[in-house]
């Protein structure tokens, strides 16, 4: 093996983990957001939504200590 040839052997499966709990979350609040929509749009609006709830649920969560 050369020296140019520097393999490292991490385990990133860890990291995928994250990923697939978001994207579970953001399936399950388009559903919430769009089954609450009255209007085409309210749902367009709820989609964009349902992409940011972290956000927002921080943003709450902080507004709500106080911070």
């Amino acid at each position: 093996m050369s020296e140019d040839c520097k393999c490292n052997n991490h385990n990133h499966s860890a990291n995928a983990s994250g990923g697939a709990v978001y994207g579970l979350g953001v399936i399950g609040a388009a559903v919430f957001f769009i089954a609450k929509a009255t209007t085409f749009w309210v749902g367009v609006l709820g989609f964009l939504k349902a992409l940011v709830w972290p956000a927002i649920l921080v943003f709450e969560a902080l507004r709500a200590l106080g911070a």
